[in-house]
């Protein structure tokens, strides 16, 4: 059994397991891509114009600031998308955050008030968006770059209908493919 199958109660169903959307990595591969190209190119401008003694010392340096950029602006971002889970059963939304330091925040289905979805142009083109979901907490929650967040909150709502219907919501389909 895997995550998140491990974080469930004995009979809770698992509906919807999400990363954040791949648009988080955009700006990380292109980290990659240009400090890969620098990087190589100060490697072939060192090896052409300094002397011996001083090259393996500069091609170290070069590596080295190479390494860092690449773990702090591609692998650290990367990995925290990895960690960032979202998460729909029949009876709550989970969401886990973080490597290092672990955050959770779980929401019952029968505390959830409201279901309500945002994206903007760019955000459509992309089938990504914000969810926002109000419970009896004092602020909503909101939760950025849920990949197509329209069905997302459609599955969402149809959810927080059936559990407020008294049913159990095991996200069973109906004939008409709709959820009861």
């Amino acid at each position: 059994m895997g995550y998140p199958e491990d974080v469930l109660a004995p009979d809770e169903q698992l509906i919807l397991h999400r990363h954040p959307h791949w648009k988080m990595l955009f700006w990380p591969i292109v980290t990659l891509i240009v400090a890969t190209a620098l990087a190589g190119f100060a490697g072939g401008l060192i090896a052409r114009k300094t002397e011996a003694s001083a090259r393996s010392a500069l091609l170290i340096t070069v590596l080295v600031v190479y390494l860092v950029v690449l773990g702090w602006r591609c692998v650290a971002p990367i990995v925290s998308w990895k960690s960032t889970h979202f998460i729909i059963t029949d009876r709550r939304v989970l969401v886990r955050l973080g490597v290092l330091t672990h955050t959770g925040i779980d929401i019952p289905m029968s505390r959830i008030s409201s279901v309500q979805f945002r994206h903007g142009l760019f955000d459509r083109m992309l089938g990504t968006g914000t969810l926002i979901i109000e419970s009896s907490s004092a602020e909503p929650l909101e939760y950025d770059d849920i990949p197509a967040v329209q069905q997302v909150h459609a599955l969402l709502y149809h959810q927080v209908f059936d559990v407020e219907r008294g049913h159990a919501g095991r996200g069973t389909r109906d004939d008409r493919g709709g959820y009861r």
